[in-house]
């Protein structure tokens, strides 16, 4: 992303239950925040998000209605439809096993099927987006303005799900016209907590400790900042500690209520038939005004110790007490919809106390308790100004001020894995860690090389500035007459800490996250260093090409650049990055020929990165 300004920027937070898009539009002087209140269904009433919905006809390949006008009664009761929401989390491979294994018939059949509704729905939020806002364009059409549009991920997603979802997002759309950029910018949890240190920088002193939580839809996501430069316009936060993230949100209340529901209609329909089959009824139910009032209502000062959902086509005199029907509506008392709540709950406080834990082992100094430790530290709840727009407001507002101040509101972040490259290193026989490696001759100097060994360059908990790559230099050997120009190196991670990240691939606890191509093709090979050209050279004659790998790991993603001879290679996708799931295993020598060599004298330099969170509600520790 360069400096330059764009006529607009677009911020849009995609969410497990409604999506929200949040707008500067530079070009006519504004440097406000803005965000779309008008939408297909709505035109009549200002809403701040829509619904993340999409209805498809059985057996049809393309969406009949998406956001609120998938919520006409015609279109989620329809026979011949399909009602499609909740599917965010399931482009995570991992999430979407746990989801078939747990309810397979009511799962997506596969990671292919969510990539469509991914991309039908952001295709339709696409066209609307271009609708209300190239009207709104000074001086340029919108085919040919300047737009960037940025987007939010969770803090839960690897870096293998952001570049998919990136992908997506390019093929609904996005970035297609020509000075169209697309960004994954902040997580979920940064852009809160950007948009609250924007909006109530009064609230925050200088070294305040803050922990951010962003409960969402369908996932929770927590990171802890440090606040400083609180006497300027210019507040800066810097994350003290890895950010934690789990599938915590709304969306599981409105699950177990219709699973409930439909337990007790079950037992119902033994003693009567029902209308409907009891999942459908149960989806209704849960899908009603009458509950979802009641359940964001739930707390209020003036709240009934019963209440009751419509049963949808029931006859009104229906009555079945034992499962608590009445009148052809279900009753509840108050504390079953209490122990709902109690549940999520319970686990977010369970991820608090985790993040809390980890931030006091790195920072013993700093304790935050309950009971009477001289150090204990006074916490603070807060909300943030505007919860349901903080995240796409968040992202908007960040890119604001780097073209006000210079730089972003978050200046560093504390990396959630450890990163490497696969390597060869030369032989040492009093090196312990390469006693029983397997081991390989290089042919072009002669020297004994142990194979499968990592070196880290980005490692867990450690801070980086948001800005800085990592550079990692590489060196190549090439016969005269050899054509390859394009170089494979594969980066590798792990979670483990710090002390227990392991040599090698054996070593257990690591992964090859993905597989990264070198194209050196347009590189002037008049640079290229000619080694062994002299005929009485003892050695093989060879070329060797020395370049840059540069590395930025952004808040959820990892991205590299091609550096030769002080100049980037290519403008657009540098290098080929090929993801995978693989697990650890030894590789064989000849897996790894061409990788980067760790010789004296030719070490790479280390620097610590990162990745991170955001937040809806903080908790200030003071």
């Amino acid at each position: 992303m360069n400096d330059r300004k764009p006529d607009l920027i677009v911020g849009v937070d995609f969410g497990m239950t409604a999506t929200g898009v949040s707008y500067a539009n530079l070009s006519i002087g504004s440097n406000s925040v803005r965000w779309i209140q008008k939408w297909p269904g709505r035109s009549q009433a200002n809403e701040n998000k829509v619904p993340t919905i999409l209805v498809y006809p059985n057996h049809q390949p393309n969406p009949s209605s998406w956001g609120f006008l998938s919520e006409t009664r015609s279109e989620q009761n329809a026979p011949d439809k399909d009602y499609k929401d909740w599917f965010k989390t399931f482009l995570d491979p991992a999430r979407l096993r746990q989801k078939q294994a747990e309810d397979p018939h009511y799962s997506p059949s596969s990671i292919d099927e969510v990539e469509r509704w991914y991309e039908d729905y952001h295709r339709s939020l696409y066209k609307h987006i271009e609708f209300k806002l190239s009207s709104e364009l000074s001086g340029a059409p919108w085919h040919s303005a300047s737009v960037e549009f940025i987007f939010s991920v969770p803090t839960t997603w690897s870096p293998q799900v952001v570049d998919k979802y990136r992908s997506i997002v390019q093929r609904s759309g996005f970035a297609s016209c020509r000075n169209h950029t697309l960004t994954i910018g902040l997580t979920e949890a940064e852009a809160a907590a950007v948009h609250t240190s924007l909006e109530a920088s009064g609230i925050f002193k200088e070294k305040d400790t803050l922990l951010v939580c962003d409960a969402g839809g369908g996932t929770t996501d927590l990171s802890v900042l440090s606040v400083s430069d609180t006497q300027t316009n210019a507040l800066t936060l810097r994350q003290l500690d890895v950010v934690f993230g789990a599938t915590i949100g709304s969306a599981a209340i409105d699950y177990d209520f219709e699973s409930y529901a439909r337990s007790q209609l079950d037992i119902a329909q033994l003693s009567s038939p029902l209308p409907m089959p009891p999942e459908q009824i149960a989806w209704e139910m849960m899908k009603s005004k009458d509950f979802q009032n009641t359940k964001c209502e739930h707390g209020s000062l003036d709240d009934a110790p019963i209440f009751s959902v419509p049963i949808p086509k029931l006859d009104p005199a229906y009555t079945n007490l034992t499962v608590g029907i009445e009148c052809g509506e279900m009753k509840f008392a108050r504390g079953d919809l209490q122990r709902l709540f109690d549940k999520q709950v319970q686990k977010l406080v369970g991820l608090i106390d985790s993040q809390l834990r980890s931030m006091q082992r790195k920072l013993p100094d700093q304790q935050v308790n309950g009971g009477g430790h001289p150090n204990a530290a006074k916490i603070q709840v807060r909300v943030a100004p505007d919860p349901q727009l903080a995240v796409c407001k968040g992202l908007v507002g960040d890119r604001l001020r780097r073209f006000k101040a210079g730089k972003p509101v978050l200046n560093s972040r504390c990396c959630r894995a450890s990163y490497g490259m696969l390597c060869k290193e030369v032989y040492n026989k009093n090196n312990p860690l390469q006693a029983g490696r397997p081991t390989a001759k290089d042919p072009m100097n002669g020297k004994l090389y142990v194979v499968g060994s990592i070196d880290w360059f980005i490692k867990k908990g450690k801070p980086i500035t948001s800005d800085e790559p990592i550079t990692h230099g590489f060196h190549r050997k090439i016969s005269p007459g050899d054509p390859r120009r394009a170089f494979p190196t594969s980066i590798v991670e792990s979670h483990a800490d710090e002390a227990f990240l392991p040599h090698h691939m054996g070593g257990g606890g690591v992964h090859i996250l993905c597989e990264i191509e070198s194209d050196l093709s347009t590189a002037d090979e008049s640079k290229f260093k000619e080694k062994n050209k002299r005929f009485w050279s003892l050695g093989k004659h060879y070329f060797k090409v020395d370049y840059d790998v540069k590395v930025l790991i952004g808040p959820a993603d990892v991205r590299f650049e091609l550096w030769f001879n002080g100049q980037k290679l290519s403008r657009d996708r540098p290098i080929k990055v090929e993801w995978t799931q693989a697990t650890a295993t030894e590789l064989p020598a000849e897996e790894v020929v061409g990788i980067v060599e760790l010789e004296e004298g030719g070490a790479l330099t280390k620097t610590p990165i990162a990745e991170v969170g955001h937040g809806m509600v903080g908790l200030k520790v003071e």
